[in-house]
């Protein structure tokens, strides 16, 4: 099978991952990752797999199968069009709107699996599957890879626990303008390294304001990586605010804390003022009720921990492609094809 692997952020850099693992361990398919610009400038497996930055390259390619952790993809490429999502965030309304880009939708758990069929039901041109989410197979190959590094800052910090700060980067929902002397008293009260880990796209001048304060403070320490999974496995306990992050925090079954989360059911500890901070940790890292809800969780967002995601995603390509055939194009509105070419650029057609 011809796989496209549509990587229009860094953060679908994990996501897509799994599936070129997979696509290897099988053989005989051949796998080209679109890796969108100026997102992206610097591709980190840039030596590891076969890529472009050309969107015409990838249509060159004429994919059986195009595999996105976002919004949209161009209607014009070939394959089957199959949104994987980029996150469990089911309280940002963009998460349910069906754009009509897609085939089928590859869901995480139950609780999405169902909101999708309903949707499908409603708009008859797309369909559901059911196959968990690519980003816990790296997780479970890779449950203990950090252990070591994670006892190491320990010892050089002399804490006995790790908390990840992750805020979102949208305006509208971040925490980042309250926390600053919440996260300082943190530190200085509690026995835990802080790791401060952020959005690839938050404002440059927040970053760096965050950056200096982890500078002067003691046991707060600032990453810059394109990953957040790897100090996610590293860490006790988080804090966040309206993110996916969340979600995939409560299903290694570690607490959460966050500041105003604007979710309609919460499972966690949700503070409306960050003065809060201190007690909250005291909290979690002590009630079992957190741990029970973080069970009901793990049960209906996600319950595929078992490392074989990216192999129901494959197979499920294929499913479609014998029921189907290979899509050569998405069919969709004026206003729907004008959004994919002024995001993605126009292409030369292959003449048959």
């Amino acid at each position: 099978m011809k796989i496209l692997l549509f990587c229009e952020n860094k953060y679908a850099i994990d996501i897509l991952y799994p599936l070129q693992e997979e696509a290897g361990k099988e053989g005989g398919n051949e796998v080209l990752w679109y890796v969108h610009q100026p997102r992206i400038n610097q591709f980190p497996l840039s030596e590891e797999v076969r890529w472009t930055h050309s969107i015409q390259e990838a249509y060159d390619f004429q994919p059986e199968a195009v595999f996105v952790p976002g919004n949209i993809v161009p209607y014009y490429l070939r394959g089957v069009k199959i949104q994987i999502f980029h996150g469990y965030a089911a309280e940002k309304k963009d998460h349910w709107v069906i754009r009509r880009y897609f085939d089928t939708y590859f869901t995480q758990g139950p609780f999405f699996t169902n909101g999708f069929r309903k949707l499908a039901k409603k708009y008859k041109d797309f369909e559901v599957l059911e196959t968990g989410w690519t980003r816990q197979d790296w997780i479970f190959h890779n449950l203990h890879k950090f252990d070591t590094e994670r006892m190491q800052l320990l010892k050089e910090s002399g804490r006995s626990k790790i908390v990840l700060y992750a805020p979102t980067f949208s305006p509208s929902l971040t925490s980042l303008p309250y926390m600053k002397q919440a996260l300082t008293d943190l530190v200085c009260q509690k026995d835990v390294l802080l790791l401060l880990k952020f959005h690839p796209l938050t404002k440059p001048d927040i970053k760096e304001e965050y950056r200096q304060l982890a500078e002067r403070t003691d046991n707060m320490l600032w990453i810059e990586d394109y990953t957040v999974t790897k100090y996610m496995l590293m860490a006790d306990a988080m804090i966040s605010d309206t993110s996916s992050t969340i979600y995939e925090f409560l299903l290694l079954d570690k607490p959460v804390i966050t500041l105003r989360a604007a979710a309609k059911d919460i499972y966690w500890r949700n503070m409306q003022e960050p003065e809060e901070l201190c007690n909250a940790y005291d909290e979690v890292m002590t009630d079992d009720e957190w741990r029970e809800k973080r069970q009901w969780v793990i049960q209906n967002y996600d319950p595929y921990l078992d490392g074989q995601v990216a192999h129901r995603m494959l197979e499920g390509a294929r499913d479609y492609i014998r029921r189907h055939g290979v899509p050569t194009h998405r069919k969709l509105n004026l206003w729907r094809k004008y959004t994919s070419i002024k995001t993605f650029g126009r292409i030369k057609k292959v003449i048959p």
